[in-house]
């Protein structure tokens, strides 16, 4: 089992924001649909990154760029610009922190050259 983080500043502020409006009732149908493909994917995601459902692979250019291996994640299949969710392991062992969520690339030759991620953030220790 992994800890579940949300990188900082981007996909922490946007899950935030996101939790609060499905809690307080004032999400839109899509929020709320978002939100709970977002919540099981990342339960998913902490009981086991290879689930066959989210088929799960290392995008190179991204991992290359960034210095640290960077996975994906599908949030749904066979839909037009489906969501993608990416995550690096750590930052200490047993956790995983979600650095982006997009709509699957349509460029193939340049697909993943306009993700920009979220950093990892630091473990505060007590």
């Amino acid at each position: 089992m992994y800890t579940i983080h949300m990188g900082v500043p981007e996909m922490e502020q946007f899950w935030n924001e996101l939790s609060s409006k499905v809690k307080s009732g004032a999400a839109n149908k899509e929020e709320i649909k978002l939100y709970k493909k977002l919540g099981k994917a990342m339960k998913l995601i902490s009981q086991n990154p290879r689930h066959p459902g989210l088929e799960t692979h290392e995008i190179s250019s991204l991992s290359k760029r960034y210095g640290e291996k960077v996975w994906q994640s599908y949030l749904e299949n066979k839909t037009p610009a489906a969501g993608r969710l990416f995550w690096s392991y750590g930052p200490e062992r047993g956790d995983i922190t979600i650095i982006g969520l997009e709509p699957h690339p349509n460029d193939k030759s340049n697909a993943y050259d306009k993700i920009t991620l979220s950093a990892m953030g630091e473990v505060i220790s007590n």
